[in-house]
């Protein structure tokens, strides 16, 4: 131990979910905003040059999310990854793989893994019929000049199967993190010497920290509360995936969860003494610090520029033209009654998959609706995810199930119409709520939940409980993805494998002009 110190502080940063935002911009319109990595890296920098001792680690959801990093997947998949090029200059020590790193394929995210100068980290994804991790290793102990050995172990959220083009996760088992925690946190103790143990988790809190009730249907996405309270050992828990900005002690474990976007990042400081030969734990603490008005580190945004140039004259590619009004002045308004734009999305995926029925979201409150001359940048703004589509064979028990399920999107709250706060709270789920064509119906939110499907026809007779539907969503949906179950296992009679931005350009350019209808099939009342 050098210069025989006595006692020592560890800094841990963690950011989780940037979710492709690298520039401080909204492609949407171009304006800045108040996040991107750009912007986050010189308070971490700094922090990382106040501190003794410091580790810096991503908890994934890293590579997807942006039109950026969308064009760098479709278009230019032999460069180096933007993300991990930049994750690379900032000396990360260790990422955690997401959820959402197999949105793109397997190809590309084994890729994104060798070109880093970092281990990326899971236990729980494992090659299939064996014991071995598929990317990278489960855990990796960093050793300090002053001796000080801290072991971090990567965990994911199982539930990945549940959501996933199975394409792009074939050959990949996904045992529970739970489970795997509990038998890696064991191996630690028995067989590595270390002074702190800290698990990152793709994954969040499944309960309230201060209660210990249920925050959400415990289907075991999240299970951070459980591995906190039921495993001993972890000293720092650090979790994600539910976009929450969460600071909290449970059962002496320190968590913390920094937010999305690149918004801000976790900070967790560790103070030790050394005593009976070996570092011992003296004090933690954490906080979330905040990237307010830092302005964006010019290297950054020069070893970016490449990937943003090129993105940005394909976002302004026009694509067509629209007569009529395809715009989002209210996200609200648009889920209460049919609405050209979600008619119009709907008939796209019908055409692409030769199907009468279909549903689709609004994706987020954010979505600007299409203007009258539409470009790249307009179809990437509103359809955000990477999605192919599914037509699955359902029964018409499940199709009036599905409209039970997003009937719950609404409460009524002094006479009047509200969003659930649980699709709002912890994590905003807007994306599960779905919006219908092809079939008539009317959802009364003044009825009691699994009652309010007042009517539902199909070609204007009444849906038959036990008739046969073939319908097209997105492979999340199809999957089950969004508590949706009456869809998991349902036979698959066609796949429609590109991407729904693909499909929805095409359709432009194959039209060229659109006339925005609304046929007015659905409705919500109360």
């Amino acid at each position: 131990m050098k210069n025989r110190e006595r006692s020592c502080e560890l800094v841990i940063l963690q950011t989780s979910d940037i979710h492709g935002n690298l520039m401080p911009i909204s492609y949407g319109n171009n304006q800045e905003v108040e996040y991107g990595l750009a912007k986050l890296a010189l308070p971490l920098k700094e922090e990382m040059k106040q501190a003794d001792n410091s580790f810096l680690i991503d908890n994934g959801d890293l590579i997807q999310g942006t039109p950026l990093t969308y064009h760098h997947a479709r278009h230019q998949p032999n460069e180096q990854n933007p993300m991990v090029k930049i994750l690379n200059y900032l000396k990360y020590d260790a990422a955690v793989i997401g959820n959402h790193e197999f949105n793109y394929g397997q190809d590309l995210l084994e890729k994104a893994v060798s070109e880093s100068n970092f281990p990326w980290l899971s236990a729980n994804i494992l090659e299939s019929g064996t014991n071995q991790p598929a990317f990278g290793r489960p855990f990796m102990i960093k050793e300090f000049d002053n001796g000080l050995r801290v072991a971090l172990l990567g965990l994911t959220t199982h539930y990945i199967p549940n959501w996933e083009n199975p394409n792009h996760i074939k050959g990949l088992e996904f045992p529970d993190a739970y489970s795997t925690a509990k038998e890696w946190v064991k191996y630690l103790q028995q067989n590595e010497q270390f002074d702190l143990l800290i698990v990152s988790y793709h994954g969040g809190i499944e309960c309230e920290p201060e209660t210990g009730e249920p925050a959400e249907t415990l289907t075991g996405e999240n299970q951070g509360y459980r591995i906190c309270t039921e495993i001993e050992g972890i000293d720092v828990l650090l979790t994600g995936h539910q976009h929450r900005k969460l600071v909290c002690e449970l059962n002496g474990v320190t968590v913390v969860q920094p937010g999305f976007n690149a918004q801000s990042f976790g900070k967790i400081q560790v103070s030790f003494e050394f005593s009976y030969g070996k570092w011992q734990v003296k004090d933690k603490s954490a906080a979330i610090i905040e990237v307010n008005e830092a302005k964006a580190e010019q290297a950054i945004l020069e070893l970016a520029k490449s990937y943003e140039i090129q993105s940005q004259k394909w976002l302004d590619q026009p694509i067509g033209t629209i007569v009529g009004d395809m715009s989002v002045r209210s996200a609200f308004d648009i889920r209460m009654e049919d609405n050209p734009l979600i008619e119009f999305i709907n008939k796209v995926q019908m055409d692409a998959a030769g199907a009468d029925i279909s549903a689709t979201a609004l994706f987020h409150n954010e979505s600007p609706g299409f203007p009258a001359e539409v470009t790249m940048r307009d179809i990437v703004s509103n359809y955000i995810y990477p999605n192919t589509l599914k037509v699955i064979r359902i029964t018409g028990a499940d199709l009036k199930a599905a409209l039970e399920k997003s009937a719950l999107y609404f409460d009524v709250k002094d006479g009047e119409l509200i969003v659930n706060p649980s699709f709002e709270k912890p994590k905003p789920q807007h994306y599960n709520y779905d919006m219908w064509e092809g079939i008539q119906y009317t959802l009364d939110i003044s009825r009691p939940a699994g009652e309010r499907v007042t009517e539902l026809n199909y070609k204007d007779e009444p849906v038959k409980s036990d008739a046969s539907y073939d319908v097209v969503m997105n492979n999340y949906r199809a999957g089950g993805g969004g508590n949706y179950p009456m869809f998991k296992g349902k036979p698959v009679l066609r796949e429609i494998q590109r991407d729904m931005t693909e499909i929805l350009a095409d359709y432009f350019k194959k039209h060229g002009i659109i006339h925005a209808t609304c046929n007015h099939n659905w409705r919500v009342i109360h």
